[in-house]
């Protein structure tokens, strides 16, 4: 059953801020997945080699091949789940143009505390309602 035109509305209110408030959170609920087929695939080879291997311990009585059958199951899964850009840098600015067109690298953003960022968001939200 499809919006009405003032439900519609209503969503794209909440959506505009909803960006506003928390673009990160914003960011992140409208990406999309970015694992690739071939990812799950290897995950799914490497879980099933570690499922042979747990088995061929358990039937022969190696604890170790157990072991290790294990250990490669559960890397398989962590790799499977695992961010992809991970260590990949994040996208921003790399460094400041200066007015006679020299480029001078950016410094890393520091970063704060959790009650730091917390305080600023209710200084921001204060700052708001008093308009």
């Amino acid at each position: 059953m499809p919006l009405s035109e003032y439900e519609q509305r209503v969503l794209e209110q909440m959506e505009r801020q909803l960006t506003s408030d928390d673009p990160r959170l914003a960011n992140t609920l409208t990406q999309r997945g970015r694992r690739s087929v071939s990812r799950y695939l290897i995950a799914g080879s490497g879980a099933a080699i570690g499922l042979l291997l747990l088995v061929l311990g358990a039937a022969g009585s190696l604890p170790w091949l157990g072991v290790v059958g294990f250990v490669v199951m559960f890397a398989a899964v962590a790799f499977a789940f695992a961010d992809p850009h991970r260590g990949a840098k994040r996208g921003g600015p790399r460094g400041v143009v200066q007015p006679d067109g020299e480029v001078r690298r950016a410094q890393p953003a520091r970063k704060s505390g959790f009650m730091t960022r917390l305080e600023d968001r209710w200084e921001r939200r204060r700052g708001e309602q008093g308009r």
